[in-house]
């Protein structure tokens, strides 16, 4: 079965996290959600990765606050996609959690979102994205998103827009 899995660095993220598992239920993709440290348990999240792998995981995304390290973690256990979503809170303006998510070694990819909520969001759908290279349903979904959110857009544009 193939899934998406969600990571946390604690349970903090969830308040955040939860608006990435809310898109996938939207498009009702299939994913795991665990909370788990680079730090606090490797053991656990090195066990996990192998686990999700064999499972069917297709993409990772690990979510992690202040050091952040758990994509980085996540990267050094498997050779699957792995997103980046850096928490917001800490006392460097959030940009110690981004710069750990984006400075990666060489040959140890994450890709980075955006801090916060709407990386937590793009995450998700840069997700089904890569799934759906290989899934037609899940590639059209996506689409009609898109051209839902453009409706959206020019009805909320035609409410207010004032042209000469």
């Amino acid at each position: 079965m193939k899934f998406i899995s969600i990571l946390m660095g604690s349970k903090s993220d969830y308040e955040i996290m939860k608006e990435c598992a809310k898109v996938f239920e939207n498009f009702e993709v299939k994913y795991e959600l665990i909370i788990t440290s680079a730090h606090r348990s490797p053991k656990r999240t090195r066990e996990y990765i192998k686990k999700a792998e064999e499972k069917g995981a297709q993409v990772f995304i690990a979510a992690a606050g202040m050091a952040a390290h758990l994509a980085g973690a996540v990267a050094a256990y498997t050779t699957k996609p792995v997103l980046g979503v850096p928490m917001p809170g800490s006392n460097l303006a959030s940009m110690d959690s981004l710069f750990s998510t984006v400075q990666m070694p060489s040959g140890i990819p994450v890709a980075t979102l955006a801090i916060g909520k709407a990386g937590a969001q793009n995450a998700a759908y840069l997700a089904m994205q890569i799934l759906a290279l290989n899934d037609d349903k899940l590639a059209h979904s996506l689409k009609k998103d898109r051209e839902i959110k453009e409706e959206k857009l020019i009805v909320d544009s035609n409410s207010v827009e004032v042209l000469l």
